[in-house]
C-alpha cells in the first residue's frame, strides 16, 4: 500500500522522521526516528514458537516473525537485542510473503507478527501477495499496544487476532520505564480498537467446530478475538491490579486476559534496582487472586519457573 515514508507517524511517537534515507549513502547519522528503522523490512527469526498463550501456540507452534526495531522501547525488554540494538536481516516484501508460507508449510497454527507496528504499510502489501499464493492462516497482531488507531484500521479485515500487551495504568511508571507518559491514553484506544474489529472471541477445534469463550477448551485454537496480556513487575503490584481492573471492568468477557510472571532481569536495568530481580511467587498469586476477586473468567495464567532467560528465543535470524 502507498504511505509516505519521508514523513513517518505511523505510531504515537510521531516522529515526521525521513525513513527513506540511505546514511550510508547521504553521509548522515540517521536513526529513522524512535523506531531505528528505515522503509525496508527487516527481520531477526521467524520459526515456530511453542511460548505463547496454548490456544495460540496449541500443538504444532505459531509462526512467529520477530521485526527488528521497536517503537515502545521498554527499558526491560526481554527482546532487547532486536528491540534496542535492531539486530536483524533486511528483507523485501516478496521475502516476507515467502516467509509466511513458509511458516504455514511446517504447520504452523498462525502467523504471529511481533512488534509489527512501524512495518505494517509493508506487512500488509505481503500479506495480500501470500493469500494469492495460498497463504490460509490466522493472523496475529502482536504488540505493545502503543499505536495510533488509525494505522490498526489499515488492518481492519486483515488481522484475526490481536495479542496486545496493556503495560501500565500509571503515566509515572510509563514516563519511567517506557518513555511513555501517554501511553494509557494510546493503549486504551488501542485496545478499543482492536476489540471492535475482531468482536468477541472464537475458537476452532481440530474437528473444524466453532467455539464461544464460554465453550473454550484447553485443545481448542483461537481463530479469532482478542488477548490481553499484563507483564507483572517486581514493585509494581497494585499498577497490576488497576490494568487488570481497568480491562475486566471495560470488557468483560469480549476478552482474555494473560497474566503473566514471566520478567526476567536483564544488563539493561542495572541503573533501575528495583526491577532487578524476578517477580515473588507471592506477589503473583496476589495479582492473579485479585482477578478472580472481581469477576474475571477469561484468562491464562503462567506457572512456576517461566522467568528464564531460556524462554527468549534465539534471534539468529533463522527462517529469514
Amino acid at each position: 500500500m502507498d504511505y509516505d515514508f519521508s514523513d513517518c507517524t505511523l505510531c504515537p511517537r510521531n516522529c515526521h522522521s525521513d525513513r527513506t534515507i540511505n546514511p550510508t549513502v547521504s553521509g548522515l547519522n540517521n536513526k529513522y526516528g524512535y523506531c531505528g528503522q528505515s522503509n525496508t523490512v527487516r527481520a531477526a527469526r521467524a520459526a515456530l514458537h511453542m511460548w505463547e498463550e496454548p490456544c495460540i501456540s496449541g500443538s504444532s507452534g505459531s509462526g512467529t516473525v520477530f521485526f527488528s526495531g521497536c517503537n515502545m522501547g521498554c527499558i526491560f525488554c526481554q527482546n532487547f537485542e532486536i528491540s534496542h540494538r535492531t539486530y536483524g536481516k533486511n528483507i523485501s516484501i516478496r521475502r516476507l510473503s515467502e516467509i509466511f508460507l513458509e511458516l504455514q508449510e511446517k504447520k504452523a497454527n498462525n502467523i504471529n507478527l511481533v512488534t509489527p507496528t512501524h512495518f505494517v504499510p509493508q506487512i500488509i502489501d505481503a500479506l495480500s501477495l501470500a493469500r494469492k499464493n495460498g497463504l490460509h492462516l490466522p493472523i496475529v497482531y502482536n504488540t505493545s499496544s502503543y499505536e495510533n488507531v488509525e494505522t490498526l484500521r489499515m488492518l481492519d479485515g486483515l488481522v484475526d487476532i490481536y495479542l496486545p500487551d496493556f503495560k501500565y495504568f500509571s503515566a509515572s511508571l510509563s514516563k519511567k520505564y517506557s518513555h511513555t507518559a501517554d501511553y494509557f491514553e494510546k493503549a486504551s484506544l488501542a485496545v478499543s480498537e482492536m476489540v471492535r474489529q475482531t468482536g468477541k472471541p472464537v475458537f476452532r477445534t481440530e474437528a473444524g467446530n466453532f467455539l464461544t469463550a464460554e465453550e473454550y477448551d484447553d485443545k481448542a485454537l483461537l481463530y479469532r478475538g482478542t488477548i490481553v496480556r499484563h507483564l507483572l513487575l517486581p514493585n509494581c503490584l497494585e499498577d497490576s491490579k488497576a490494568v487488570i481492573k481497568y480491562l475486566y471492568e471495560t470488557y468483560e468477557n469480549q476478552i482474555f486476559i494473560s497474566i503473566m510472571s514471566q520478567y526476567t532481569p536483564l544488563r539493561s536495568i542495572n541503573e533501575y534496582p528495583e526491577l532487578n530481580r524476578k517477580v515473588s511467587s507471592r506477589e503473583y498469586e496476589e495479582l492473579v487472586d485479585y482477578a478472580i476477586s472481581i469477576g474475571v473468567e477469561n484468562g491464562f495464567i503462567q506457572g512456576e519457573n517461566t522467568a528464564s532467560e531460556s524462554f527468549i528465543p534465539a534471534f539468529n535470524c533463522e527462517g529469514i
